[in-house]
């Protein structure tokens, strides 16, 4: 089977401070990251490409600098890597993207299965696995928080959602989004690290893809702020009855119930 993992780079929030913010988000000098939902992409290829053979092929979208996290995923064990270099429209712009990841994903020879991350820190959209989805014409199941069952044509998985869990299927091809319960990513050995770090990681431009850059993008970033800050807590004072009377009272006012 052919599996595909779409990866990204995105900068470590933990290094982002309030001083870094404002209208637009001053990143000089904040590190660079593998998406943390990103290393469970990787293992899930991994883990399925063991189990039933084939091929793990991991692209990524960004500039040069990216290739570190296509290293990464080298020293894990992957077949192939991908280096898709365009920028146009910068992260905002998803629509854009997906088209040229999907594109992407046709030139190396399609694939079976697609594994994306649910969603890239910095963004937060989620929106890549299923634009991508959508430009190739196949299913996608999103929040997946484990593989049940996958064959030459039909996989099984179990979603994570806010009020529990479900078991839906789909045919192959398909793309799927998975959140952190998927798996325990391994580490690389030292010994493929430094293998790694000496590749030579093939890069894909716009023009290979046969693709025009579009004459303007069709997202703008308006304004970046931080979010506001938690109001005070109330303390209630009382018996146990009192307290509980009171708490039931401000749940009913802001219509918790």
């Amino acid at each position: 089977m052919r599996f595909v993992g779409l990866v990204k780079q995105v900068f470590d929030p933990a290094e982002i401070k309030p001083q870094n913010q404002g209208p637009g988000l001053n990143l000089d000098g904040v590190p660079k990251i593998l998406n943390p939902f990103d290393e469970f992409v990787i293992e899930e290829c991994l883990q399925w490409k063991e189990k039933l053979g084939g091929e793990v092929t991991i692209i990524s979208m960004g500039d040069e600098s990216a290739n570190e996290i296509l290293r990464t995923a080298l020293a894990m064990g992957v077949d192939k890597v991908n280096l898709v270099k365009d920028s146009f429209g910068g992260d905002g712009d998803t629509i854009e993207r997906s088209k040229v990841l999907a594109k992407a994903i046709e030139k190396n020879g399609g694939a079976d299965l697609i594994i994306a991350g649910k969603l890239a820190l910095g963004g937060d959209t989620a929106h890549i696995g299923p634009m991508v989805a959508s430009q190739l014409g196949i299913p996608v199941l999103t929040y997946v928080s484990k593989v049940i069952e996958l064959s030459e044509n039909k996989i099984v998985v179990e979603r994570l959602l806010e009020g529990g869990k479900e078991v839906v299927s789909s045919t192959l091809p398909c793309v799927i989004t998975v959140v952190k319960d998927i798996n325990k990513p391994r580490y690389p050995s030292l010994i493929a690290i430094r293998k790694a770090s000496k590749v030579a990681i093939p890069t894909i431009t716009r023009e290979d893809l046969g693709l025009n850059p579009p004459a303007s993008s069709t997202v703008k970033l308006i304004k970046v702020t931080p979010p506001p800050p938690r109001p005070a807590g109330e303390i209630l004072i009382g018996s146990t009855e009192e307290v509980v009377s009171k708490l039931l009272d401000k749940l009913f006012e802001q219509k918790v119930f």
